[in-house]
Order: structure tokens, then C-alpha cells, then sequence
């Protein structure tokens, strides 16, 4: 006979009752009826799932091994249920969000447990891109929502929403060269020095550069946190979000330098594609533009 959920939650409900009178009584059922399911599972499996030779029927290794991997397939089962019910309901089986690789995806976390709260199935998925990745992966749907810098890519299809301007710090070693320069940094001071750079993300969008000069060598790197140890280690210059610089600095890791001309900035926007809905979305879309999420990475007004 087909192995049904129902004969499922009959094996879970005595393991976990401790006897069939018991699992009778919470599954709302006469013992008898209980007794007869389990000798019609037993007979269409051709499997003996209990030992009655004891006082109390106990359960065979075979029975042991369905009843662990059936408890696997309940648990798929009330998912699907939960997910089922939560897609009528509006929201989407899963959700990616495309942050800025010079943000801390700690920033999102207590969003992350907030939405969490509201006790639904979508599956959120976290991930970095770096300059122009984030509009690729918005424009391709790898991603539902971006935080990402600079401007949309052109062709529309995108709505976008000002999040505010980060600025940026110019910083090398102590012990780099730069680092005893008695005067604002122009880009002949610079050109000279390898430039640390995170490498764009994008896949079919044209790459963005940012922070370094055509003429200086470079040193790609995958991410900040590659960025800052090998800027901390003398290999490179370059400059670093000012949320990241000042606490380095503070700490004695690296030296901050004057630009001339003053520190660079960029806006960073929260975007996603027009004409997609859901409950997810309207949620993140909601919960990021809300004042002070981002307070401790951007400029104060």
C-alpha cells in the first residue's frame, strides 16, 4: 500500500506518547482503530514496525528508520502547507536582497528578526555586490531589491528611492609614505601608488571604477574586508567608507589623507524592478527607508 502522512503521524504520535492508548486519545481516535492502522501499514509494507513480544510494544529497527525518516517527510509536508498558504496570502517563496558591498549586511539584521516575527515562510537571501553588480543583478532578477551606489542603469524598469550620501576616506598605512605628505593629496601625489580596488560585480552591465586612477597600478580584491587588510598591510592605497575609516584610524591601524578638493561622496539608493508586488517587498521596501536604519553609515544632514 502507499505509505500515506496520515500512517506517518500514527508512528509519531506513539513514539512521542509514549503508547497507543495515548496516542489514541491525541489524535482524537478509538485504540482500536489506532491498533488496526498500524497492523494495515505493517501488512502493506510486509514490515513488522513494533515488537509486541514485551509488556509494551516496542519499535523494530525498521520501524525505528520509518519513523525517523517519515517525522523528515511530516516536517516537508507542514512546510509546503505553511508556504502554500503564505504564497495566497501575498508573499513570495523567497526574497533576495542585493546590499552594497561597502555596507555591513549587519546593518539589516535586526530587520532580518523583525520580519521574521511576522511567523511567514519566505526564504531571504543576503548577498554583497560591488559598484555597478547591484543594478546588474536587479536588471537580471538574480536579485528583488538592491542598496546600491551611483546611478540606475539606463532603459528604465527600475524605481529608485534616495537613501542618503556616504563619503569616502582616503587612507593608507602608517608607515606608508603618504601617510607624512604635509599637504592635500592631488591625483600626481597618488598616480604614483597602487591602488587597493574592490572588483565590480556585474555581469552584463558595463564595470564601474571607483577610487583609483587609469594611469596607477592595482590591486583587485574581492571584497572590503580583502580591502582594508591589504591597505592596513602597506600593499595599497585607497579610500574606504567613512564608517569603516574612522574606526581604523582611531585605532592606529591606518592614516588618514587629505584630498584635495575634499572627500569624495555617493548617494545610495534603494531600487527594484517596477511592476513587481508582494508582501516581502512592500515590507523591505518599507522597513529600509525608514530614518536611522542606515544612520551610522551615511552622512549626518
Amino acid at each position: 500500500m502507499p505509505l500515506t502522512l496520515d500512517a506517518l503521524t500514527i508512528l509519531d504520535a506513539i513514539e512521542r506518547k509514549g503508547s497507543f492508548a495515548r496516542a489514541a486519545e491525541e489524535l482524537a481516535r478509538a485504540p482500536s482503530s489506532l491498533t488496526y492502522a498500524v497492523q494495515h501499514i505493517e501488512a502493506g509494507l510486509d514490515v513488522l514496525l513494533f515488537d509486541r513480544s514485551g509488556h509494551r510494544a516496542r519499535f523494530t529497527p525498521a520501524g525505528r528508520v520509518l519513523l525517523e525518516e517519515g517525522r523528515a517527510l511530516l516536517a516537508a509536508a507542514n512546510a509546503l502547507v505553511h508556504k502554500t498558504r503564505q504564497v495566497a496570502g501575498g508573499w513570495e517563496t523567497s526574497f533576495t536582497i542585493a546590499v552594497e558591498g561597502i555596507l555591513p549586511v549587519a546593518l539589516l539584521l535586526p530587520l532580518l528578526d523583525a520580519f521574521y516575527q511576522l511567523d511567514q515562510a519566505t526564504e531571504v537571501k543576503l548577498r554583497h555586490e560591488v559598484l555597478a553588480g547591484g543594478w546588474d543583478a536587479l536588471a537580471a532578477g538574480r536579485a528583488d531589491l538592491v542598496i546600491a551606489g551611483g546611478d540606475a542603469p539606463a532603459g528604465g524598469g527600475i524605481r529608485t528611492r534616495a537613501l542618503g550620501r556616504i563619503e569616502f576616506v582616503f587612507c593608507v598605512a602608517p608607515q606608508h609614505p603618504l601617510a607624512r605628505a604635509k599637504k592635500p593629496l592631488s591625483q600626481t601625489d597618488i598616480a604614483a601608488h597602487r591602488a587597493v580596488v574592490i572588483a565590480d560585480t556585474a555581469r552584463n552591465l558595463p564595470l564601474r571604477s571607483a577610487g583609483w586612477l587609469q594611469q596607477q597600478p592595482r590591486l583587485t580584491v574581492a571584497d572590503l574586508p580583502s580591502k582594508l587588510a591589504a591597505q592596513q598591510a602597506g600593499l595599497g592605497v585607497g579610500s574606504l567608507p567613512r564608517w569603516l575609516a574612522d574606526r581604523e584610524v582611531a585605532a592606529g591601524r591606518l592614516a588618514a589623507c587629505e584630498w584635495a578638493g575634499g572627500n569624495p561622496h555617493e548617494t545610495l539608493h534603494l531600487a527594484w524592478r517596477s511592476g513587481e508586488a508582494g508582501r516581502a517587498l512592500e515590507w523591505w521596501t518599507r522597513a529600509l527607508s525608514q530614518p536611522g536604519v542606515l544612520a551610522e553609515v551615511l552622512d549626518a544632514d
